[in-house]
């Protein structure tokens, strides 16, 4: 009995140390966090001198504490955004560390933003000091801002606490391509040529809430009476790259057209004409989606077959057309099939006509097939890439057509 007692004692007084042992970790981590700086989005920009100019979006305490009174019928002002200046990303930060009192955190950074300028020059200014940093997040967000990253990351969200929030998850959604910092690192080492998101501010209603006026660039105190028209963060296409420069862009549609190539396409929505109601409209929703990419080489012409399955469900019918005569399903599939198809062939001409460089990787299917012949004409292989035909075959097919009562 005795040594049972003693046994008892023991795990009691081993369970007493591991939650004073916690609780004292977590008292640690508390105090630690009070003397930080959260940075939640990043942008990086040329200046008019040469110099790099770092801006972060810094979460406020107050903005995210619990129970914090909120004026009714308006939303906070969530973020603190400061720039500074250097001839590198740390002395730029070290610059930051003058005006900023607690010490910068990039480890909650959901995006990295490379201005417009910056990136023509060369993007891996942009990211080189994250990803040699440990405390910097590799699944971060890299995304090319038309015009100034600076301004980009001083907008706000109408529906997040912060606009990198938003960022991320209009990325998420898969609207657009999806690029984080791992995957940029490795297209470069590799000497492939990247595709990332492209963002932009567009007019989209009036801030809401004191303090906003500070977040939109240009506008000085007491300049307007009246709310100016808030800009709100938009991804509006892709920015293609040479190697590490970026080269020119992609619209939405022509982005869409990479995304099929690049068997990236999961869901979404693709809007069809009427065949027999000009002016009416059949929107599919996406179920599934399947792209084969099959390299031809006979030693001298260099082709390729693209072969893309897509299936979806009708959602919306502006039209009268009978869904329920297969003949009229079978005309909406080619309709469909059709529409991927000008996507894929716009994206195609895109980089072989005005970019003239390979920006869906073929080349490594071309290199898995034919590796002997890969070591003579990797060096030219974008030349290689914009001459050869491309043959596209979409099928499409409607599973549902979603009718359960004639309107």
């Amino acid at each position: 009995m005795g040594k049972g007692v003693i046994a008892k004692k023991s795990i009691c007084s081993l369970v007493l140390l591991i939650v004073i042992c916690i609780t004292q970790i977590g008292c640690w981590s508390l105090n630690e966090l009070t003397n930080l700086s959260i940075v939640l989005a990043t942008g990086v920009d040329r200046t008019t001198d040469g110099k790099l100019l770092l801006t972060i979006q810094i979460a406020r305490p107050s903005a995210f504490a619990g129970g914090s009174e909120k004026t009714s019928g308006f939303q906070e002002n969530n973020m603190w955004v400061i720039s500074g200046s250097g001839d590198t990303i740390l002395d730029a930060r070290r610059q930051l560390e003058q005006k900023v009192s607690r010490r910068i955190y990039w480890g909650h950074n959901v995006i990295l933003v490379a201005g417009e300028e910056l990136a023509r020059e060369d993007i891996k200014l942009a990211i080189d000091f994250f990803t040699r940093s440990p405390i910097s997040r590799e699944n971060m967000w890299v995304l090319v801002a038309r015009g100034k990253a600076s301004e980009v990351l001083n907008s706000h969200s109408q529906l997040e606490n912060s606009s990198a929030q938003a960022t991320s998850q209009m990325i998420r959604t898969g609207v657009g391509v999806q690029v984080n910092l791992m995957d940029l690192g490795r297209m470069l080492a590799s000497r492939s040529n990247p595709v990332l998101p492209v963002i932009e501010l567009t007019p989209s209603g009036t801030p809401q809430g004191p303090g906003l006026r500070e977040n939109l660039p240009g506008i000085e105190p007491g300049e307007q009476k009246l709310p100016p028209a808030h800009g709100e963060i938009t991804l509006t296409g892709s920015a293609v790259f040479n190697k590490n420069k970026q080269v020119g862009w992609l619209d939405m549609k022509e982005t869409r057209g990479l995304l099929w190539i690049m068997n990236k396409v999961q869901k979404g929505v693709v809007t069809i004409p009427s065949a027999t109601e000009p002016g009416k409209n059949i929107s599919i929703r996406l179920t599934g989606s399947k792209t084969a990419i099959e390299p031809h080489y006979n030693g001298k012409d260099i082709w390729f077959d693209i072969d893309v399955q897509a299936e979806g469900d009708i959602f919306e019918q502006q039209s009268t057309e009978d869904l329920s005569n297969p003949e009229v399903i079978q005309t909406i599939d080619s309709i469909m099939a059709e529409e991927i198809k000008g996507n894929i062939e716009n994206a195609l001409a895109k980089a072989q006509e005005e970019h003239r460089i390979d920006i869906f990787e073929f080349g490594e299917s071309f290199r898995r097939k034919y590796k002997g012949q890969w070591a003579l004409l990797q060096e030219q292989w974008d030349e290689e890439f914009s001459n050869a035909a491309v043959n596209v075959n979409v099928r499409a097919n409607i599973r549902r057509s979603g009718l359960t009562t004639k309107i």
